[in-house]
């Protein structure tokens, strides 16, 4: 009966007979409730620990990525550049062989004449010995 009048006001003994202001199913329920809470926070930082880990890891591969695509960006522009050179110097070989071939040109008329004029003298020479 002293129970049911505590009971009435509000008041209530737990098992280990102690005046609690709560009913013990609704103690109970409020352990119940912050042991289920403290279990989803311990959840909630394992969940934030690796989506950090992850974070840490995609960010890393992202740098790993853009280094590869500068290096990547830097052969092919050295690439370019060896192209570039190699037309500059075709151009230049050019230029060099077609100078060689005037030059070749010029010596093969130059022989021509040579050998005219060699011809000619000889014709002198072998007229000049006839004549004597």
């Amino acid at each position: 009966m002293a129970e049911a009048a505590l009971g009435a006001a509000g008041l209530h003994f737990d098992e280990l007979n102690k005046l609690r202001v709560l009913e013990p199913a609704a103690a109970q329920q409020t352990a119940q409730l912050r042991e289920e809470c403290r279990a989803f926070l311990d959840k909630i930082a394992e969940f934030q620990k690796i989506v950090g880990g992850l974070v840490e890891l995609v960010d890393q591969l992202a740098k790993a990525a853009e280094s590869e695509k500068m290096k990547a960006i830097g052969a092919r522009n050295f690439l370019k550049s060896i192209a570039k050179q190699r037309e500059a110097q075709e151009q230049q070989l050019q230029a060099l062989i077609a100078e060689k071939k005037m030059q070749l040109e010029r010596y093969q008329v130059e022989y021509e004449a040579l050998c005219k004029i060699e011809a000619d003298q000889n014709e002198f020479i072998d007229q000049f010995i006839f004549q004597k």
